[in-house]
């Protein structure tokens, strides 16, 4: 990377220093929601949409909560002409929601565009004409009067075209590429527009203030909206809009510090799809929000059917890592995340505390219709005693005692190692059955008879050792005590039995409950097993066998 000085910064600073919005804490309301899914992300897209997926499209933005909607550029496309007309002829846009299309600030393109929303109830015209350095330079080699006087007269059609079709259209301008404009010169354009435009407070326009390309940090753009929303005209009776691209990485950034500095509203994407990186991801910066306790006023309540039906939609993918919506962004695989989410959700059940503190998800899976232990929990060889147990307890209602998840959480790191695959939730269950319940090789107990005999126990014991069959009798202290005795006495084992536990099996539909029998060796090491019946002592035996089998 030798040839850096080949570049130079393509911004300009305001001529005074606008830093109020670095005053600020967070974003404390949520912005006015325009979607430029159906004009900026769908001439993004390698093939772009036919109209039967721009108008399901159309219906799910509508499902979502957007209330502006931008349908596309009808003046240059058919296509996006056809679907306008098939939008307002058969009624298919809410009386609540508005369209909004673009046009170039072009006398032919601007009356092309009005013949496009004739009938439509509720449109927002967007007229727009570059005004960076390089593209009055390079692109339309003019001077800034020339370019002011061709946003001037964009903005007087509108009004005229307006007027005259008897309309109450809502008016946007845009000066293109606005982040590579001198601020007092953007400033200047703007307000030549809305002196055409005189606002009102019951019919404001919008003044956009694009990203058309990143060029500077975030901390730029915000003082560039903040020096726009303290100078401009009519301020009061205007809607100061931000639409970022995401050259740098920072669209979301972007839009955060833009509204900060005043900004009233917001056009974006789902998925942040749009030209060369994308626009700024509307999912992203709505949860953003809703994370630091404010309502985004979009419902993203199942986001796996959103996920779905853009892909299918577009064609495009969505990452797995894309903030709230991948597959993975909630997933812990490392035993340490998973043990500390484990626990902070028994915290959260305990305790009940007002705010959701959970440590590694910054939002509750569920709000976006996501499941703990499908989505959250997720278990390779990376990962530890405390996630495997948290499925085990939360989807099959297996309480294990802290010794025995450690096992079972090595034996699963064990398997997910020699297969290199993920275990499903299914899989560590049936792992567990298969290494610690009810294991009866190679001894099995056939029958156990009690009796009360001088104050304890007695059990004759009725087993086997690789196929031989005996019956032996001891005494104990309780029941699981003298079958333990009994065994050592035939056998021969040397153990101390250390933990015992037991519950129900509340999803059992047969009132079954499960013992955890752990047991020392002689070199200090623990074997475990459980055992499951409607007999709580005959659980318990079966949970002792499979501790010994495990030995």
């Amino acid at each position: 990377m030798k040839n850096c000085s080949k570049y130079k910064r393509q911004y300009f600073m305001p001529p005074v220093t606008c830093m109020k919005w670095a005053e600020k804490e967070y974003v404390d309301k949520a912005p006015v929601w325009c979607s430029v899914d159906l004009r900026d992300g769908n001439q993004a897209l390698v093939i772009p949409m036919n109209l039967e997926q721009k108008v399901e499209f159309f219906k799910l933005l509508v499902d979502i909560g957007f209330k502006e909607i931008e349908v596309g550029f009808p003046a240059a496309s058919e296509t996006e002409y056809t679907f306008l007309r098939k939008l307002i002829e058969e009624d298919l846009i809410p009386d609540d929601v508005t369209v909004q299309v673009l046009t170039q600030a072009r006398e032919h393109i601007i009356k092309k565009t009005f013949d496009a929303v004739k009938g439509a109830k509720n449109v927002i015209v967007h007229v727009y004409n570059s005004t960076s350095v390089s593209q009055r330079e390079q692109v339309f080699k003019k001077s800034k009067e020339e370019i002011l006087q061709i946003a001037v007269e964009g903005a007087k059609l509108l009004k005229q075209l307006t007027e005259e079709a008897g309309e109450n259209y809502r008016f946007e301008y845009s000066p293109e590429s606005f982040t590579g404009t001198e601020p007092e010169y953007a400033l200047e354009v703007c307000n030549a527009v809305l002196d055409i435009w005189q606002p009102t407070a019951d019919r404001k326009p919008i003044i956009n203030l694009p990203v058309t390309v990143e060029h500077s940090m975030p901390h730029v753009y915000a003082s560039q909206v903040e020096y726009i929303c303290e100078n401009l005209k009519y301020r009061e009776n205007v809607i100061v809009s931000l639409h970022p691209h995401n050259d740098r990485g920072c669209g979301v950034a972007d839009s955060e510090m833009g509204l900060l500095a005043g900004a009233d509203r917001i056009e974006g994407t789902l998925f942040g799809n749009g030209e060369r990186t994308g626009n700024v991801d509307i999912i992203t910066l709505a949860l953003n929000m809703y994370s630091q306790g404010v309502e985004p006023n979009l419902d993203f309540t199942d986001m796996s059917a959103i996920c779905e039906k853009y892909e299918e939609f577009t064609g495009m993918k969505i990452s797995e890592r894309s903030p709230y919506c991948g597959a993975l962004v909630f997933a812990a695989f490392s035993g340490s995340h998973q043990d500390a989410i484990a626990k902070g959700m028994h915290w959260l059940d305990e305790k009940k505390p007002e705010h959701w503190t959970v440590p590694y998800l910054p939002i509750d899976p569920k709000d976006v219709g996501r499941n703990y232990d499908a989505d959250v929990i997720r278990i390779n060889s990376q990962s530890g005693k405390g996630g495997v147990g948290y499925i085990l307890e939360t989807k099959y209602g297996l309480n294990l005692p802290a010794k025995m998840r450690e096992a079972m959480g090595y034996t699963a790191k064990a398997v997910s190692d020699h297969t290199q695959k993920e275990l499903l939730p299914d899989q560590i269950f049936e792992l567990f059955k298969k290494t610690f319940e009810n294991v009866t090789s190679p001894l099995e107990i056939y029958s156990v008879h009690f009796q009360q005999k001088d104050g304890g126990i007695t059990a004759q014991v009725i087993s086997s050792f690789n196929g031989c069959e005996v019956t032996t009798e001891a005494a104990g202290n309780g029941r699981l005590n003298a079958v333990s005795n009994a065994l050592k006495k035939e056998y021969g084992f040397q153990y101390d039995l250390i933990t015992y536990q037991e519950h129900a099996l509340e999803q059992s539909s047969s009132s079954k409950a499960i013992a955890y029998v752990g047991i020392r060796k002689p070199d200090g090491s623990l074997a475990w097993g459980a055992g499951v019946d409607s007999d709580i002592i005959r659980a318990s035996i079966d949970a002792l066998v499979t501790a010994i089998n495990n030995r």
